[in-house]
C-alpha cells in the first residue's frame, strides 16, 4: 500500500513522510479515524514507507523487496492483530492471517461488518483475547528478520478491553526498532491506559467530492449515482461500496413517508413503521438510513443559513430540504440530529430496533408537532 493509493487526507500523508525523514518516529502511535476513512490503509503505507529501501520524496519506492512483500502483506517483520471470532480460548489472529490479508488486498477501508463477512462468523462476538495479547509479546520480542523495523499494526484496539493491560508495558518500553501502530474508530472505547502511552494521529472522514470521485474511477459509478452514494455514505468508504447494489437511493421515499407521519404525529402509522418497515431493513440499512436522514437535517440547517453553495443535493431532495427548511426552527432541526445521532450509535451495539425507532419516533413527535404550518404547505 503506498500513500498515492489512498483517498485525500494529504496533510496526514505530509505529516507522516515528515516525521520519518526527520528521524522522529514515535515507537507507538494510534491513528484515530471514522469507519470507512483509509486509517487502516495510512497505517499500513506508513510502515512501508519506513522500512522502503529506496524511499522517494512523496512516497515509498514500490518495487524494492520490501515493497514488494508490503503490497502483498508478507513482509516477516510487519505484523498484523485484530478483532476474531475465536472458537477456542487459544485461538490467536495469526490463525486468520489468509484471511485478512485477502480481506484488506480486496478492500483497504473495510469495516468490522465486511471482515465479519469473510469469517462466516454473522452473529459472533468479536474480541482481541488474552492469548493474542501474548502472542504479541512473543513475537515482537524476536529479532527482525530484514527490515529496519518490526512493526505491529493492530486494527480495532477496541476490542481488547482488559487484555491491553498485558501489553502496557511492551508498548511503553519495546524492544529497539519496534513501532505499533494502532487503528481505532472510537476513542472512548480504548484503555486510557494505552492512549496516554499513544501519539495521536487524528484522520477525519473523507470530503463528499473525493468519494465521489472514488466510486467514479474505480467502480465506474455514473456521476449522478456516485454523488447521491457518497452523500448517504457521508465519508464511509466502506458504506459507499455497500451501497453499490443498490439500483438507486433506498432510503429517501422511505424517510418521507417516515416524517410525514411524524410530524402529523400519525401513531398507527408510526407503530406499523417501527414494527414492520425499520426491521426488514437490517442492521446495516438501519445505520444508513439513519445518516441519510442525519445529512439531510443537516442539508435543510445549510439553507437556512444561507449557504446553499454547500448544499449536496439536486431533484426531489433538494425540493424537499428547501420546503421543509421553511418550517422548522434550526433548534428543532439541531434537536433531531442529536436524536438520530444517539440511535446510530444504539443501533451498531445491536439494540432492539422496534423498540428503538419507536422511542426516536415518539421523541421526534414532540420535537416538531407543535410547529404551525402555513395553510396549505406541502413540505413533504
Amino acid at each position: 500500500m503506498q500513500f498515492k493509493d489512498i483517498i485525500g487526507h494529504e496533510d496526514i500523508k505530509a505529516h507522516l513522510l515528515h516525521t520519518a525523514k526527520e528521524n522522529r518516529v514515535s515507537h507507538a502511535q494510534l491513528f484515530l479515524g471514522p469507519e470507512g476513512s483509509g486509517s487502516l490503509a495510512l497505517a499500513v503505507a506508513y510502515a512501508q514507507y519506513i522500512n522502503c529501501e529506496n524511499k522517494q520524496e512523496n512516497d515509498s519506492c514500490g518495487v524494492c523487496s520490501s515493497c514488494n512483500k508490503y503490497q502483498k502483506l508478507i513482509h516477516p517483520d510487519l505484523h498484523f492483530s485484530y478483532p476474531f471470532f475465536a472458537k477456542g480460548k487459544d485461538e490467536v489472529a495469526v490463525t486468520y492471517l489468509e484471511e485478512w490479508r485477502k480481506a484488506f488486498l480486496e478492500n483497504p477501508y473495510m469495516g468490522l461488518d465486511f471482515w465479519r463477512q469473510q469469517l462466516d462468523a454473522e452473529n459472533k462476538q468479536a474480541n482481541i483475547n488474552i492469548a493474542e495479547a501474548h502472542h504479541i509479546i512473543k513475537k515482537l520480542s524476536l529479532k527482525a528478520f530484514e527490515a529496519e523495523y518490526k512493526v505491529l499494526i493492530m486494527w480495532l484496539p477496541e476490542f481488547l478491553d482488559v487484555q491491553g493491560n498485558a501489553l502496557l508495558k511492551l508498548i511503553e518500553e519495546p524492544p529497539a526498532k519496534t513501532l505499533f501502530l494502532l487503528v481505532a474508530e472510537n476513542q472512548d472505547r480504548i484503555l486510557n491506559t494505552i492512549i496516554s502511552r499513544t501519539q495521536l494521529v487524528k484522520v477525519f472522514k473523507l470530503e463528499h467530492e473525493k468519494v465521489k470521485q472514488y466510486l467514479i474511477s474505480h467502480f465506474a459509478v455514473e456521476a449522478q449515482r456516485a454523488n447521491e452514494i457518497a452523500f448517504i455514505a457521508d465519508g464511509n468508504v466502506q458504506a459507499a461500496i455497500n451501497l453499490l447494489g443498490e439500483e438507486a437511493n433506498p432510503y429517501f421515499d422511505l424517510l418521507i413517508q417516515w416524517l410525514r407521519f411524524v410530524v402529523t404525529d400519525s401513531g398507527l402509522h408510526i407503530i406499523r413503521f417501527c414494527e414492520d418497515d425499520f426491521p426488514k431493513l437490517g442492521r446495516e440499512n438501519q445505520k444508513n438510513f439513519l445518516l441519510y436522514a442525519i445529512n439531510m437535517l443537516r442539508q435543510i440547517i445549510l439553507i437556512q443559513q444561507g449557504l446553499q453553495q454547500l448544499v449536496l443535493l439536486q431533484g426531489q431532495e433538494l425540493d424537499f430540504v428547501r420546503k421543509f427548511s421553511e418550517n422548522f426552527s434550526g433548534e428543532q432541526l439541531e434537536m433531531a440530529i442529536d436524536l438520530l445521532e444517539k440511535t446510530h450509535y444504539k443501533v451498531e451495539r445491536n439494540a432492539n430496533p422496534k423498540i428503538l425507532f419507536l422511542d426516536l419516533s415518539l421523541q421526534l413527535v414532540l420535537i416538531f408537532k407543535y410547529q404551525t404550518f402555513p395553510q396549505g404547505t406541502q413540505y413533504i
